[in-house]
């Protein structure tokens, strides 16, 4: 689980929950295969497509040293009807 990173949760997400889609950050050097290998193994689901985009870097300055922000990829992924996934814990 180290390649897939937490879930997504903002407007558009939440639209998507309608539509059995879910959104998760991952890992940059990942691909759609890894990921909808380890969805379907963690979650015990069926999915049947993967979008993925990686969105752009943002400038970032502390002080007198400017840089970016971490870079990551946004991974949409379509379950199968009658799947879910929990966003989260029951804790």
């Amino acid at each position: 689980m180290d390649k897939i990173g937490h879930p997504v949760l903002t407007e558009k997400t939440i639209r998507l929950l309608e539509k059995n889609q879910y959104s998760f950050d991952v890992d940059v050097r990942s691909n759609k295969t890894e990921i909808k290998k380890w969805i379907e193994l963690f979650f015990n689901v069926k999915v049947i497509g993967i979008n993925s985009h990686r969105l752009p870097r943002k400038g970032k300055k502390i002080g007198a040293i400017s840089g970016y922000t971490t870079h990551y990829k946004r991974m949409i992924i379509t379950l199968k009807s009658g799947y879910s996934i929990p966003l989260f814990s029951n804790k």
